[in-house]
């Protein structure tokens, strides 16, 4: 399956897009780069039982330019599972440009778009991440990726949050990642200056 990958963790200076849409690219976030790992859990809680599963994520690619990213995501404690499970997934920026907060697709009406983007703040880089295949378990190994997660992320500390949507699973199954300190990006901050 071709994919689309940037090398680079910096998007260029004159990328075009704001010539393209007369909009300006998103904003650049250190934190939101190639190579980029993260770590926490999914609650994957339903009426019978409480659980969660721990989960690394990676980015492997992004193109701020198209709204695209891509990575892989590991759930470590999986019942049934003699191993970790590990999915390549392909995300959408919400950036008004390239992908706008309706989904239409993937089984998801505008109602549940509008449930699940209710429960981020306001002016969060927001983001859809669709588990693609799975790269080390055949498809019988008793989990699903027919749906997929909306996604907040902080630019200040990192933070992923979001939930799993697939109208066949457990409703709001929430996702929370880290940022893991290290590499290359390290952390920014913003800068003001009064005039």
């Amino acid at each position: 399956m071709p994919v689309r990958v940037v090398e680079s963790s910096t998007p260029s200076q004159d990328s075009g897009l704001e010539s393209r849409t007369g909009r300006p690219p998103p904003p650049s976030c250190s934190l939101l780069s190639a190579g980029r790992a993260f770590s926490g859990t999914q609650n994957v809680s339903s009426l019978q039982k409480d659980e969660a599963w721990k989960v690394n994520v990676r980015i492997q690619g992004i193109d701020l330019d198209n709204g695209y990213l891509c990575g892989t995501m590991e759930a470590l404690n999986v019942p049934l599972a003699d191993t970790p499970v590990v999915t390549f997934w392909e995300g959408e920026l919400v950036d008004g440009n390239n992908f706008t907060f309706f989904t239409r697709k993937w089984e998801a009406t505008p109602e549940d778009d509008i449930r699940h983007w209710s429960k981020f703040p306001s002016f969060a880089p927001l983001l859809r991440w669709k588990e693609q295949y799975f790269v080390n378990v055949g498809i019988d190994c008793g989990l699903t990726i027919a749906g997929f997660y909306y996604v907040c992320f902080s630019c200040s500390d990192g933070s992923i949050n979001g939930f799993y949507y697939d109208p066949n699973s457990s409703p709001f199954q929430k996702l929370e990642l880290k940022c893991i300190p290290g590499g290359c990006s390290g952390y920014t901050f913003s800068s003001y200056q009064l005039l």
